[in-house]
């Protein structure tokens, strides 16, 4: 029998040992496992207590159990739940018993899931979604994967994708009654303008989504300056634990550090780079040219500095098109006389500096005053890096895309769109055939058409039991 006809099982709860572990079986065989396991087959939906016996009837677990008969189930085949204690002696006994099964095997990565997909019960955004949901570590992100889930984009899409189709109909019909005067004229006019009008609506959905995709992600912060002005302390700082090692001397931190944060829902990466500077220490060259890559490639840099003019590597060569924020370190020791008389009597916030900036310094955006080591300033510069995430994530949070796959295929169908309409001189056809690939693309988002290799790559990274 071919993998794809065998009926699956799978553990679908946490690790055990558990207080209840959950295992799912879905396929044409979960009837008879149920039936072989629990001595009967109960009543669809409803849970029954039974007592779950091997194939030499000694006793498995006091279990309840479930029986979703297909279509009306969560792969569209027939499905059968065993509710069990989460030992892992219990599980293993249980595991043992439906591998004797006949055309019965463990479950795949994901398996469950496309199951799903392929029947028809969810489409790709939706699966998508599933395992943005799984994967969430923060409240924002587990709002936007369940909107995903619901169906958020996936409706949108088959709407979008209905009326490509309607116009490409009209079209078409005009094509075909091409000899009978006015008639093409009055189909094709209608078409076009459908289409004109489904175009705005996607590039706008286009627009309103900015960034929405980064949110599964987060937002990236890169602590970034010269050797032994404090990044690391500042890290261990912001992370609230001793992630990095702090010492004083130059040059410690040789590669790319990260820490995941959630500051008020919203996901954030924070990096600590390599100290900036010259050097013959080939590794340490390395760390430097890691550190530069990984700046360039951020969201937002913090430009750590020790209180005093910068050093001779200016901003503006690490990270020229990020945003950077000119963050002044070490305020617990300077004296009272320089530094801070310099920025103003400005001990620690978000203020601009009032002294002496340097032209390389010009480039920064905010400015803060802190001592990373005494906690001077933190709650100033960690208020506003969450409301730098806020923004930065304000216009795309409500937004339909959620990957960047997304955002690519709905990109290509308004392209597309676009072009239908301008070739609308050359020829009917033309308008047609763009029509028709518009709807093609549509359905490569929903997963319903040629995306067998795109499906291998998502429900490879599901985990087993969904």
């Amino acid at each position: 029998m071919h993998p794809r006809e065998q009926t699956i099982f799978a553990l679908s709860s946490g690790r055990p040992p558990t207080a209840i572990a959950i295992v799912r079986v879905s396929g044409a065989q979960a009837g008879r496992a149920l039936k072989t396991l629990a001595g009967k087959q109960s009543a669809p939906r409803i849970a029954t207590r039974v007592l779950l016996r091997d194939a030499q009837s000694q006793a498995i677990d006091d279990a309840v159990v479930l029986w979703f008969p297909g279509p009306a189930s969560a792969t569209g085949e027939d499905v059968a739940e065993f509710h069990v204690h989460g030992g892992r002696a219990v599980l293993a006994a249980l595991f043992a018993s439906l591998s004797e099964l006949d055309d019965m095997r463990p479950a795949e990565p994901g398996e469950f899931t496309r199951r799903a997909f392929e029947n028809g019960k969810i489409d790709l955004t939706e699966a998508e979604g599933l395992d943005d949901l799984i994967h969430a570590d923060t409240d924002r992100q587990r709002r936007q994967a369940l909107r995903q889930l619901q169906g958020l984009l996936g409706d949108k899409a088959r709407d979008w994708r209905r009326q490509i189709i309607e116009a490409a109909a009209l079209v078409e019909a005009g094509i075909d009654f091409a000899d009978e005067g006015d008639v093409p004229e009055e189909l094709l006019a209608p078409a076009l303008a459908r289409i004109a009008a489904l175009k705005d609506e996607i590039e706008q959905a286009l627009a309103s989504s900015s960034h929405s995709e980064r949110l599964r992600d987060g937002l990236v912060v890169a602590i970034a300056g010269a050797p032994n002005v404090g990044k690391s302390t500042l890290l261990n700082a912001l992370a609230r634990r001793e992630v990095a090692i702090v010492s004083p001397h130059a040059g410690t931190t040789r590669d790319v550090i990260e820490v995941q944060l959630d500051l008020d829902g919203y996901p954030v990466t924070l990096i600590d780079t390599a100290g900036i500077r010259e050097t013959d220490d080939p590794v340490e060259q390395e760390g430097v040219r890691r550190a530069k890559a990984r700046a360039g490639d951020a969201d937002l840099v913090l430009w750590l500095t020790e209180g005093r003019p910068l050093a001779d590597t200016p901003m503006d060569d690490v990270a020229g098109h990020v945003p950077r924020w000119l963050v002044r370190n070490k305020l617990d020791l300077t004296p009272a006389s320089g530094v801070e008389n310099s920025l103003g009597n400005l001990a620690a916030g978000p203020e601009p500096f009032h002294g002496d900036i340097r032209a390389s310094e010009a480039g920064a955006g905010r400015q803060f005053a802190i001592s990373a080591a005494r906690g001077d300033g933190l709650p100033e510069l960690i208020d506003a890096i969450r409301g730098y995430a806020e923004q930065y994530f304000a216009a795309g949070e409500s937004g339909l895309i959620a990957r960047a796959r997304h955002r690519e295929l709905l990109r290509t169908t308004a392209e597309m769109l676009h072009r239908s309409i301008v070739v609308r001189g050359l020829g009917d056809e033309l308008v047609a055939e763009e029509l028709r690939a518009a709807s093609f693309t549509l359905g490569r988002l929903l997963g319903r058409v040629d995306v067998e290799d795109l499906l291998d790559v998502i429900f490879r990274d599901f985990c087993i039991g969904k």
